[in-house]
C-alpha cells in the first residue's frame, strides 16, 4: 500500500521508453558520418543481390552497429526494443526504413568474401587514422632504451550445440543450420558440438584490435597467422617502426618449426612458448643444462620457482635466422603429465623461443614478457562480456565474419571516444627493475635504436658508449605556401607534444620518418571535423574544396653535443678497457607504457546509459513538403532493381528531405567532447 501523499496512476495507452543505448548509437553514427566512414562504406563495400527490396548494404551495417552497441542477448530482443524507435534509429544513418530481421538474416547469408575483405580494409584504414589522433605509440623500452611494440596473436573458439537426430536409410539426411559456418572441433566437451575459431590481433599497449580472421572448426591457424603478420607489417610501416622491434607474443600452438620458419623470414620479432621438446636433446642445449642457471625467478602470486637457462644462437633450420632458447625448469614429485611443459626425471622443462637480443632483455625479462601475455586473456574476456563478438549472428561464414569485424570496429571506437571524453595520460610502468647485465653477453645488441620514435620523458635511455645518444636541434617549420596562408611557425607547440592551430584546434603527430643526413621529419595533422566548419579555412588550406585536413611538418636536425676542449690529452691507456674485457655497468630498467584498458570504454558507456535522451520531430515548412516528389510510384527500371546504378540503389531507402526533421538531445556530455564529434551544444535558456 502506497503512502497517503503518493497517488499512483496507470495510463492504458502504450508509450515505450527510449532505449538506454540509443544515445551511443547516435554518437557512433555521428562520428562515422563526419569522418566519412559511411560514405566510404557506400562507395567501397558493395554487394548487389536481387530480391532484397529497397535495402542496400549500408542499411544492414546500421542494424549491426546498433545490435553491437545494444549488447542485447539476441537479435529478436534487439528488434523488440528497437521497433518503436525504428524511424529515428534509421534517420541517424540517413536511411528511411528499418529492414526486417529475416531480411537481415538472408542478406548476411548471401554475403561473399570480397565484400568482407572490403570492409576489413576500411576497418584497418580507420584504425590507422584514429591511432595517430588518440593513442601515440606507447610500447616497451628495453635495457638500452630502445623502443618496441608488442602484439598479441591468439585464437578463440565458439561452440554451437546441436540436437541429436535419428539417422537411418529410411530417413532423409539431417539438415544442420551451422554446417556452413561450423565444423567438428577439439573442445573436449559434449557430443554433438561443432565450433568455429577465429584468430585475433591485439596491440598490447593501446588495447586496439588490428583484425580478426575466422574459420570453421579448428581453422587454418597457420594461414590466419600469415594474414595477421601481413596486417602487423602494414601497421609497422605506417608507424615507421623497424620490423625487428615489433614483438609478436604467441602461445604453444605456434611453437613448432613449421610455423616459426615462415614467421622468422618476415623479420618480425617473436616471443613464443615452444612445444618442440626435442630441442632439449640438442648437444649444445644438453651441455648448457648441466651448467649453473643464469637466473632464478619466483612468481609473486603463485610462488612458483623456476631456474632459467639461456641458450643463444639456436638455429631451427638452415634457412632460418638464429633464435634464442630460454629453458625454465622446476622440480616436481608428481609423475602425471604436466599441463605445460615436459616431465623428465622429476623435472619439468618449459621452452621459450625469442628473437629479443640477449643484451636488451635478460632471460628473466623474456619469461616475464611471456607470462604477461595472460593480460590478453582478460581482454578477450572483456570482449565477451561487453560485446560478445563470438555470439552467433549469421549461419554463414562471410556473414559471421562481417559481424565480427564491425564488433571490433566498435571496440576501437569506444576506446577513441572514451579517451576524448575523459583523457588518460600514458602510464609508464617499471616492468623489470634495473639489474647488472650478465657477464655472458659477448656482443653489443644487434638492434639499432629507432630514431623515429623517442622514448617517453620518464624513460630516457642511459648513456651507451657504443651507441651515443642523438640530440636534435629546434624544429624547422615549413614555410607558407603560394597561397600566403598560415605557415608552420603559426602553429604553437604544446607541452603534450601536439600543436595548436590559429583557430584553437589540436594537431597530433601522424608520421615520423627519417630523412637525409640523419634528420627526422615530423608530420602533424588536424581532424577533418575541425577543418570543415573552421572560419579560417580559406586562410589555412590551399583549396576550400579539399577533403583532407591541414598538415604541418617540421624537420629536426641532429646536433653535435660532444665537448670540444682544445689541447685535451687523449685518455690514459689504463682507463681504456682492453679487448674482450667486460666492465660491469648498471642496465636500465625495462619500461612498459600503455593506457587504461577498461576505464576508457566503461566510463564512456556508463555515462551515456545514465543520461537523459530527448527525441523531437520538427515538421518542415509547407513549401518544402510541396516540393517533395512522390515516391510511391515505381518505374519499370526501379522494379527491375538489379539494373539500377549504385547511386539509384542507395537512393531508394535514403531518408528524403520531406520527412520531419529529427532533433536528438543527449545530456551530460562536456563541450570538448561535443566539439570533437562535431555536434552543437544546447544554448541555455
Amino acid at each position: 500500500m502506497t503512502h497517503p501523499s503518493v497517488h499512483l496512476q496507470i495510463a492504458p495507452e502504450q508509450q515505450p521508453s527510449i532505449p538506454s543505448w540509443l544515445s551511443e548509437v547516435a554518437i557512433v553514427a555521428q562520428v562515422f558520418a563526419t569522418s566519412g566512414v559511411l560514405k566510404r562504406i557506400e562507395a567501397q563495400v558493395r554487394f548487389a543481390r536481387a530480391r532484397f527490396g529497397i535495402y542496400e548494404l549500408i542499411d544492414f551495417v546500421a542494424v549491426l552497429i546498433g545490435y553491437a552497441v545494444s549488447a542485447e542477448p539476441t537479435l529478436l530482443a534487439f528488434y523488440d526494443r528497437l521497433t518503436p524507435f525504428a524511424t529515428p534509429f534509421m534517420a541517424l544513418f540517413g536511411r528511411k526504413h528499418l529492414p526486417h530481421r529475416s531480411t537481415l538474416s538472408r542478406y548476411l547469408t548471401a554475403l561473399d568474401q570480397p565484400t568482407v575483405e572490403a570492409l576489413r580494409a576500411l576497418f584497418f584504414e580507420d584504425l590507422i587514422t584514429r591511432t595517430a589522433q588518440t593513442f601515440p605509440p606507447g610500447g616497451l623500452w628495453d635495457r638500452h632504451g630502445h623502443h618496441w611494440l608488442v602484439m598479441d596473436v591468439d585464437g578463440t573458439k565458439q561452440a554451437a550445440r546441436q540436437r541429436a537426430l535419428p539417422s537411418g536409410a529410411e530417413l532423409p539426411v539431417a539438415h544442420r543450420r551451422f554446417e556452413r559456418v561450423c565444423a567438428p572441433g577439439y573442445l573436449g566437451r559434449k557430443r554433438g558440438e561443432v565450433a568455429r575459431s577465429r584468430t585475433t590481433v591485439l596491440q598490447a599497449h593501446s588495447h586496439q584490435w588490428l583484425g580478426t580472421f575466422g574459420g570453421a572448426g579448428n581453422g587454418d591457424y597457420q594461414a590466419e597467422l600469415t594474414r595477421a603478420c601481413d596486417m602487423i607489417i602494414s601497421y609497422a610501416s605506417w608507424l615507421c617502426m623497424p620490423l625487428a622491434h615489433i614483438l609478436i607474443r604467441l602461445d604453444g600452438l605456434y611453437g613448432t618449426t613449421a610455423v616459426l620458419t615462415p614467421l622468422l623470414s618476415s623479420s618480425l620479432g617473436v616471443l613464443v612458448r615452444s612445444k618442440a621438446y626435442g630441442l632439449l636433446d640438442l648437444p649444445a642445449v644438453a651441455a648448457r643444462l648441466k651448467e649453473p642457471p643464469d637466473a632464478q625467478t619466483v612468481h609473486p602470486e603463485s610462488g612458483a620457482q623456476r631456474a632459467l637457462f639461456d641458450c643463444p644462437h639456436l638455429t631451427l633450420c638452415p634457412d632460418a635466422p638464429p633464435l634464442r632458447l630460454i629453458v625454465a625448469t622446476h622440480p616436481t614429485t608428481s609423475t602425471a603429465k604436466p599441463p605445460i611443459g615436459v616431465l623428465r626425471e622429476g623435472t619439468v622443462y618449459e621452452l621459450f623461443l625469442t628473437t629479443a637480443p640477449q643484451a636488451a632483455f635478460t632471460c628473466a625479462d623474456v619469461l616475464e614478457l611471456s607470462l604477461h601475455r595472460g593480460s590478453f586473456e582478460t581482454v578477450l574476456a572483456d570482449e565477451d562480456g561487453e560485446q560478445s563478438t563470438d555470439r552467433w549472428c549469421s549461419r554463414s561464414a562471410c556473414g559471421q565474419e562481417f559481424w565480427q569485424i564491425l564488433s571490433q570496429w566498435l571496440w576501437n571506437l569506444r576506446l577513441d571516444l572514451g579517451q576524448h571524453l575523459s583523457p588518460a595520460a600514458l602510464c609508464v610502468t617499471e616492468f623489470a627493475p634495473a639489474a647488472e647485465p650478465s657477464a655472458k653477453v659477448s656482443s653489443p645488441p644487434t638492434q639499432e635504436p629507432s630514431a623515429d620514435i623517442a622514448p617517453p620523458p620518464s624513460a630516457s635511455p642511459p648513456a651507451d658508449p657504443s651507441h651515443p645518444a642523438v640530440h636534435y636541434g629546434p624544429p624547422r617549420w615549413a614555410r607558407s605556401s603560394f597561397t600566403k596562408g598560415f605557415a608552420g611557425s603559426d602553429f604553437v607547440p604544446q607541452p603534450d607534444g601536439t600543436l595548436r592551430c590559429p583557430a584553437g584546434h589540436p594537431l597530433t603527430v601522424h608520421e615520423r620518418r627519417p630523412e637525409r643526413h640523419g634528420s627526422i621529419r615530423v608530420v602533424y595533422g588536424a581532424r577533418i571535423v575541425h577543418c570543415r566548419p573552421c572560419p579560417l579555412r580559406a586562410q589555412c588550406l590551399e583549396s576550400t574544396t579539399t577533403r583532407k585536413p591541414r598538415q604541418v611538418s617540421a624537420v629536426l636536425w641532429p646536433i653535435d653535443t660532444s665537448p670540444s676542449v682544445p689541447g685535451q690529452s687523449p685518455p690514459s691507456p689504463v682507463d681504456t678497457p682492453t679487448e674482450g674485457k667486460h666492465l660491469p655497468s648498471l642496465a636500465a630498467p625495462v619500461l612498459w607504457g600503455d593506457w587504461p584498458r577498461r576505464q576508457l570504454r566503461r566510463n564512456f558507456v556508463r555515462l551515456l546509459r545514465t543520461q537523459t535522451v530527448e527525441l523531437t520531430f520538427r515538421t518542415r515548412p509547407a513549401e518544402e513538403s510541396l516540393c517533395a516528389h512522390r515516391d510511391d510510384v515505381q518505374t519499370r527500371a526501379q522494379r527491375a532493381h538489379w539494373r539500377l546504378s549504385w547511386q539509384q540503389r542507395l537512393a531508394r531507402n535514403a531518408r528524403p528531405a520531406s520527412m520531419p526533421f529529427l532533433i536528438m538531445t543527449i545530456y551530460g556530455l562536456p563541450s570538448a567532447f561535443a566539439q570533437y564529434i562535431g555536434v552543437s551544444l544546447v544554448t541555455a535558456a
